[in-house]
Order: structure tokens, then C-alpha cells, then sequence
């Protein structure tokens, strides 16, 4: 499942399954690819939610998940997308043959990403593996309770955890594999990812795979 992952700048995930394909907050996409199933929103930030990227890889059968917090916001891609659905923190839903659970994504000693936003971090229940993709948020008391095989974590500090605190929390949740993401471009510095994996202990595996920088 690790072979199917791909991260581009910031949060921008696209995960290639065998039955879907998924985006996780598209941003800076380069070329139109129009071939997402689904596109996952964590939150409404514009390095998150950028309705210009977003419509670089939706068809009309495209679902639209964000939270319900900014729905209105999302309701934009209405008309061009097989639908947009709402998702608060803390369930788990089934949507449309896709199984996730929401997290709550907030910032625990920084302004930028309050808990009262309802905004959400995902996790994804793929061909037999559990992925986390965090989203933008401190190490909360959520999120380290998570169970995972894939943890997706941001590592570039200021808006979020940094290289330390993202380490900590993986060192806590011990995936089978971790991803450093948000770090090298908007956030962070491209030796980031190096400086996280020097920083999480064995036997999780750390997976540096940002593919460009901004």
C-alpha cells in the first residue's frame, strides 16, 4: 500500500487503490488529471482547500468529503461533482464504498487551527491497511490515540507540529510506516522529513516521499 501513496506540495495526497483513486487536499497541482473517485478535505485553509487544483482532478462521478464546518464553502463544486458531503470530527462513515473515520485536526498551543472549527484529520480503510492522514494539527490527545498501519503526520512546525513533536506522536501511535507531509515549501525546510526520520524510533519506517518542492 506504501507503493500507492504520492505527496505532492503541503498536504496534497493522492492515493492510487486498486478500486479508487483519492486525493487528500489537492494544491500546486501540475497537470489536469481529472481521475479522482474522491477528493478529501481536512480543512478550509487555501493551501488546503483550493477550488482551482481541486477542479484540475475531479470528473462528474467525483465525491467531495470535507467537513461540515466549511461545507458551504465546498457546496462551490457542487454542480460539477457526483456530490458533496458533510463529515464532522470524531465518526465514521461509509460513503458511496469508501470507509473512513474523521479525527479531530486542531492546534493544541497555536491560534491557527482552533477545535472549535470542527475541522478533521482522516482515516482510511484500505485493502486491509488503516491510513492516517493528519491533516493540519498539534499532537492531541485524538491523535494519539490513533491505531494505524500508514501515519501521514506534518512535520514542518508553524501552523503545526514540527520535526520533534510529529516524531513524539509517531514514537506514541507506532505505525508500521510513517510520512512526514507540510514541510519544504508554504512551511518548514526540505531537510525536514531527514530531520523527523532521525527522530522516530525503530521499527517504525519512515517513508520520505514529497515529490516537489515549491
Amino acid at each position: 500500500m506504501i507503493d500507492k501513496i504520492e505527496l505532492f506540495t503541503q498536504n496534497s495526497i493522492r492515493i492510487n487503490g486498486d478500486s479508487s483513486t483519492i486525493y487528500v487536499d489537492p494544491f500546486r497541482i501540475k497537470e489536469e488529471t481529472h481521475d479522482a473517485d474522491y477528493v478529501l478535505i481536512t480543512h478550509q485553509h487555501y493551501d488546503h482547500f483550493s477550488p482551482e487544483d481541486i477542479r484540475k482532478v475531479i470528473k462528474n462521478t467525483t465525491i467531495v468529503v470535507a467537513p461540515e464546518s466549511m461545507i458551504d464553502d465546498a457546496m462551490e463544486l457542487q454542480r460539477e461533482v457526483k456530490a458533496v458531503v458533510g463529515v464532522k470530527p470524531g465518526v465514521y462513515r461509509e460513503i458511496d464504498g469508501l470507509e473512513l473515520e474523521t479525527i479531530p485536526a486542531y492546534n493544541t498551543i497555536k491560534p491557527f487551527h482552533p477545535k472549535r472549527a470542527e475541522w478533521v484529520g482522516y482515516i482510511l480503510r484500505l485493502e486491509g491497511k488503516r491510513i492516517y492522514i493528519a491533516g493540519d494539527t498539534g499532537a492531541t490527545r485524538e491523535a494519539k490515540k490513533v491505531k494505524c498501519d500508514i501515519a501521514m503526520v506534518p512535520v514542518g512546525g508553524t501552523y503545526t507540529m514540527d520535526t520533534k513533536r510529529a516524531a513524539e506522536l509517531i514514537n506514541i501511535i507506532r505505525p508500521e510506516y510513517a510520512i512526514p507531509t507540510h514541510y519544504g515549501s508554504v512551511v518548514g525546510k526540505k531537510t525536514d522529513g531527514q530531520t523527523f526520520a532521525a527522530l522516530v524510533k525503530s521499527p517504525v519506517k519512515v517513508v520520505e516521499k514529497m515529490q516537489y518542492f515549491e
